[in-house]
């Protein structure tokens, strides 16, 4: 896939560099995509998720887990055997990982646990109060006269910085 340079675009534009981030980070679909491990992402309630990931032969020290700028990345390592082994049929996938989930604005990590050769990661979405929707109260009559309270500001931020 070609990429695009959108440069030029952000020129003009302020706090838009997150986007570019994001376009930057999109996966090349020519790539082979990784399937390893594999993982399920659900919805427990409607802004809580989970992210599972079947890390079957990984201890606690085996993993990480880091959360930079919305991306969630979840890295295994696995050290280099002291001895070695001869395998008639070698079929455990017990090799290195980077799993990436972009994550969207206000969405938490609540917490992990590995138990069973699962990793199971908790999400969590909390908006900010003002930025969730809100009702309007509409007052019956005239409306009141801003344009004096707001000069009646001014001035009185002026007598006082003098």
């Amino acid at each position: 896939m070609t990429r695009y340079d959108l440069s030029p675009l952000f020129r003009s534009t302020v706090g838009f560099d997150r986007l570019a981030r994001l376009l930057d980070q999109m996966p090349d679909p020519g790539e082979s995509m990784s399937t390893y491990p594999p993982y399920d992402i659900e919805t427990l309630e409607e802004d809580h998720y989970r992210i599972t990931m079947a890390v079957a032969g990984f201890t606690l020290d085996m993993l990480n887990i880091e959360l930079h700028e919305n991306m969630l990345t979840v890295t295994g390592t696995v050290p280099k055997p002291k001895e070695t082994r001869q395998f008639l049929h070698h079929g455990i996938g017990n090799r290195n990982f980077e799993r990436k989930f972009q994550l969207d604005d206000y969405v938490h990590v609540k917490g992990a646990h590995l138990k069973d050769g699962l990793l199971v990661i908790d999400l969590v979405r909390e908006i900010p109060e003002e930025m969730r929707p809100r009702t309007i109260e509409i007052n019956p009559g005239e409306p009141q006269k801003l344009l004096s309270k707001a000069k009646k500001m001014i001035e009185g931020s002026k007598s006082k910085a003098a």
